[in-house]
């Protein structure tokens, strides 16, 4: 039945769109976990993505961990809010100004954990999931995790990043 169908939470806003997503941090040791795809392999980002109408953050987190890592798991806390602006880069956003709204959550990652990786972009490109070093000079998005996630706090962080002075070409 159509009114049971979740749509993800991208919605047009004149000439631009609003996102609303997730972000999971998963860490072992001193890496996370991050993911990259075949169009552009040196562009990394959190493991996540919108939310679908209707699925609170936290149960978004949790399905986009399980379809990205195929692992079950747990939230333990969430670790920070990020509004952002930027130019969308995918044929159907391509150019398009995008304020994006996202919820990372730090995750209880099982001591076995062993991700497996068998997802797409929404154009089509393969991803792959690589465990990035907090001292690696990658770069990876978003970028405060660089510092940020080397000293975890429990409290809840905003963070703003405004690109809409960045010129598109």
């Amino acid at each position: 039945m159509k009114e049971n169908i979740k749509f993800d939470m991208t919605v047009p806003c004149g000439n631009g769109l609003l996102n609303i997503r997730v972000g999971a941090i998963i860490m072992k040791k001193d890496k996370i976990l991050m993911v990259a795809n075949s169009k552009n392999p040196e562009y990394l980002y959190s493991v996540g993505g919108r939310i679908k109408f209707g699925e609170t953050a936290e149960e978004a987190v949790i399905r986009e961990v399980y379809e990205e890592t195929g692992i079950q798991m747990e939230v333990d806390r969430l670790g920070f809010v990020h509004e952002n602006y930027f130019y969308g880069d995918v044929d159907s956003n391509l150019g398009k100004l995008i304020y994006e709204i996202s919820f990372f959550f730090y995750m209880k990652v099982p001591e076995n954990f062993e991700p497996k990786n068998q997802t797409f972009t929404e154009d089509d490109h393969k991803e792959y999931l690589h465990w990035i070093s907090l001292d690696s000079t990658v770069k990876y998005y978003p970028e405060f995790f660089k510092t940020e996630l080397k000293h975890p706090q429990t409290a809840v962080k905003h963070f703003v990043t405004d690109g809409r002075n960045i010129c598109t070409g």
